[in-house]
């Protein structure tokens, strides 16, 4: 597989690093000092890779409609406007965004739809921890589980709370951001009942577990036909919740 890499920081390099230890080949790279190389390049390589800023998607999104480039991207921090760009593309190359491409977390966000359907009495809350350079609060992870457990929107997120907000309401979720030292990403969700708790954690050890993913479904993406393709479907097939 060649890869044109965009975003070469420590993301970047990470899947520059085990691409190449693999066998693949880097077809270019394209950081912020030389994004207007997207407007000139041309298809360089199988599958672009995007793990820059939300700042780039423009330059990204024009590369991919003008050569039909298969992009797989892990860019978080985009806006919901943002997100959408990926349902356009699809109708130029095989697209995929995901916040999160470890293969521990998809199972997590599989799960988590029959448990909040076993357990639609009780009160839910998200807990994510992660590095204190991270930029964006919640995580696209956090963000993720909350669509997995509430996937109609029956529920409102709180974000943090503090003062006198009174009573937890039934129809609410608190969603926590935790930040410090090198955490390279802990969630939890966690479901509490009349005496009684449940609750699943997926912690990352490094930030490797997230590379390996991202290749893995490149692999399977580019030889996708063109559409928006979500890491579940590629992971277990069909649409998932």
């Amino acid at each position: 597989m060649k890869i044109l890499l965009i975003g070469h920081g420590r993301m970047g390099r990470m899947i520059e690093q085990t691409a190449l230890a693999a066998g693949d080949s880097i077809g270019g790279v394209i950081d912020i000092g030389n994004l207007s190389d997207l407007e000139t390049i041309g298809r360089v390589a199988d599958i672009a890779i995007d793990f820059s800023a939300p700042a780039a998607l423009p330059a990204v999104a024009h590369y991919v409609r003008m050569t039909g480039a298969p992009l797989l991207s892990g860019v978080t921090g985009l806006s919901g406007a943002e997100l959408a760009i990926f349902d356009d593309l699809g109708h130029f190359a095989p697209v995929m965004h995901a916040a999160n491409y470890s293969l521990g977390v998809a199972v997590f966000r599989k799960i988590l739809g029959d448990v909040a359907e076993t357990l639609a009495d009780f009160d839910i809350e998200i807990v994510e921890t992660h590095h204190n350079q991270k930029a964006d609060a919640p995580s696209g992870t956090a963000k993720l589980l909350l669509e997995a457990v509430d996937p109609h929107h029956k529920h409102t997120p709180v974000y943090g709370r503090h003062g006198a907000p009174g009573p937890r309401d039934k129809k609410e979720i608190g969603v926590h951001a935790l930040r410090g030292g090198t955490e390279a990403g802990t969630h939890t969700v966690s479901f509490f009942g009349p005496d009684e708790v449940f609750a699943i954690t997926h912690r990352a050890s490094s930030r490797q577990i997230f590379v390996n993913g991202a290749l893995h479904a490149a692999r399977k993406l580019c030889l996708l036909p063109k559409g928006r393709y979500e890491l579940q479907e590629i992971l277990f097939g069909g649409k998932q919740p």
